[in-house]
């Protein structure tokens, strides 16, 4: 199962928090494909049937091609000083 750094916890619970309309919610990730890559938005809640992964009180909602597909990654981020986050995907040690 995906997993989570320190960093990117405290990145999904700020970027979450930026939306009233999902103040419980979290980051929803989605495989929208080989060519696209992954999806992320905020969302209120986890659709069915998504994954949901949770680090330190953030939450991450993956749909299902999203679970399979980085089910043995751990996602980490970095915060740049003007706000904007960058998240890397890395292979679980």
């Amino acid at each position: 199962m995906l997993t989570m750094t320190d960093t990117a916890a405290e990145a999904v619970k700020t970027i979450v928090a930026r939306v009233p309309q999902a103040a419980d919610g979290g980051l929803r990730i989605r495989d929208a494909g080989a060519e696209t890559g992954f999806e992320l938005s905020v969302a209120p809640a986890p659709e069915p049937d998504d994954t949901v992964v949770v680090t330190e009180g953030a939450r991450v909602f993956l749909d299902t091609a999203a679970s399979l597909a980085l089910n043995d990654r751990v996602l980490d981020a970095q915060l740049e000083q003007d706000g904007t986050v960058r998240f890397a995907l890395a292979a679980q040690g």
